[in-house]
């Protein structure tokens, strides 16, 4: 069946003349004449059936369908044009991956080790992108999420499947330099330091205080950040103690950084998943990836098991 979908060369037009609003930049840009780009325009909206421009004083506005349509096929265009690189990039070897993660858990514990997914699959290419909250992936490019949650929220996202990697254990960190005479802290004396708290997470401190036995009127006190890479830099540059998972700040507690302030780590209800379409056929490089990411989430909840 012939698919209902104009020339490429009329998008491209499109695309550039709706980021410019301007079909004389679009003509600049795209080495093209203005009427070119005009005759391109003209033909996809009478193959559309619909305005995607209308003429001002000072040349071209896109209409309210033509904004919409601009948003969707810019997309688009990016992904073809990626696609088509890592194509030439490959030689029709391997693949490539798109991936959406949460940021801390990217930068801090996946990135880091991607090293060795490289060495073992060379001609698989990781494309990585932050996402914080469940997406419908039919209205992305994305072939997994690499997300941070409880089990009732994974198992929510419709359409999908999710592979729990590792739960994580968060652990009170600060600077050296707040720790008097380089001792660890009870609990009830860590009650009344200054405590960072993650933004999403308020209650975080309540839960760890808690679990403790320990009455902390000031536990949902204190500046907030976003993400835990913020808390991390907070932390060694000595504005409080943060409560932070141990594996997000592995380096920084390996250089000394940061230290543990208290060593009582709580399990936390929150884990790490893999989360995949619910499709029945899963590609090769997929599949190895999946492979390799439990296996080096094995080898972590191995250490911790030590």
């Amino acid at each position: 069946m012939r698919r209902k979908i104009p020339s490429t060369q009329s998008l491209i037009c499109f695309e550039a003349a709706a980021r410019h609003e301007s079909y004389t930049r679009a003509a600049q840009e795209l080495s093209l004449t203005q009427s070119a780009v005009s005759r391109q325009i003209t033909a996809l909206e009478t193959f559309l059936g619909m305005p995607l421009f209308r003429r001002t004083r000072h040349g071209v506005a896109l209409t309210p369908a033509g904004l919409d349509y601009a948003r969707h096929i810019a997309r688009q265009l990016d992904t073809m044009e990626r696609d088509t690189l890592d194509a030439m990039a490959r030689q029709g070897a391997g693949g490539s991956l798109q991936l959406a993660a949460v940021p801390t858990f990217a930068t801090r514990w996946l990135i880091p080790r991607l090293p060795a997914f490289a060495q073992l699959h060379p001609d698989i290419t990781i494309h990585i992108e932050t996402r914080t909250r469940p997406f419908l992936f039919n209205d992305t490019t994305f072939d997994a999420a690499l997300y941070a949650g409880l089990p009732s929220q994974t198992a929510s996202w419709a359409g999908t499947q999710a592979t729990e990697l590792m739960r994580e254990d968060v652990v009170p960190v600060c600077s050296p330099g707040l720790l008097k005479g380089g001792k660890a802290l009870r609990p009830e004396e860590l009650a009344e330091m200054p405590l960072l708290q993650q933004s999403t997470r308020p209650d975080g401190w309540r839960q760890w205080f808690d679990a403790q036995g320990v009455d902390a009127p000031r536990a949902r006190s204190g500046p907030r950040y976003e993400l835990f890479s913020m808390l991390a830099i907070a932390a060694a540059h000595r504005l409080g103690v943060a409560l932070i998972p141990r594996m997000l700040v592995e380096s920084e507690l390996a250089c000394g950084d940061l230290v543990v302030a208290c060593d009582r780590p709580l399990r936390g209800e929150r884990g790490y998943y893999l989360v995949t379409p619910d499709t029945q056929v899963e590609r090769s490089a997929m599949s190895h990836f999946r492979e390799w990411l439990m296996a080096e989430a094995g080898g972590r909840r191995a250490d911790q098991a030590d």
